[in-house]
């Protein structure tokens, strides 16, 4: 794909527990998601965001399932495409979720113009009032993607 093209990509943010569950298992929603986003769309980044992912992709108890270079791979691989947003004072002082560390991905997709959050998250799921943008399972992106394919 050209770089001239990939800027007009639909920008999506997506929480840690899709990235982690689709380098966990190729089938299921989260990896169909995650092989949308990178093939069709364009991930965004935070400095938090990718953090979260960063040390939790770090975690002992995925040492039995993913190997130290497959993680330094996805690490890498998703920094490299990825959008990387900063987030602006005013906006880094908002809270909206029940938990503070999911404020980092809605704030991500604010400072993105993102229209599109995907997660697997209940708190995030429930912010469905934040305007500017929508809040959807992997599956229900996955239904909503095909739909505008097929319409």
């Amino acid at each position: 794909m050209r770089a001239e093209s990939a800027r007009h990509l639909l920008r999506v943010v997506v929480d840690t527990n899709v990235w982690i569950s689709s380098a966990l298992s190729a089938s299921g929603a989260p990896a169909l998601v995650a092989r949308q986003v990178l093939e069709t769309r364009r991930p965004v980044f935070s400095e938090a965001t990718f953090a979260e992912l960063e040390s939790r992709l770090w975690r002992p108890k995925f040492d039995r399932y993913l190997g130290i270079e497959l993680r330094q791979r996805i690490l890498h691989d998703l920094g490299a495409v990825a959008d990387w947003v900063e987030i602006p004072s005013d906006l880094a002082q908002q809270t909206w979720s029940r938990d503070p560390d999911d404020d980092h991905f809605t704030r991500a997709a604010l400072a993105a113009h993102a229209p599109l959050l995907v997660t697997g998250d209940a708190d995030l799921l429930d912010l469905s009032a934040i305007v500017g943008f929508r809040i959807l399972t992997p599956a229900d992106a996955l239904r909503e993607w095909d739909g505008a394919v097929t319409k």
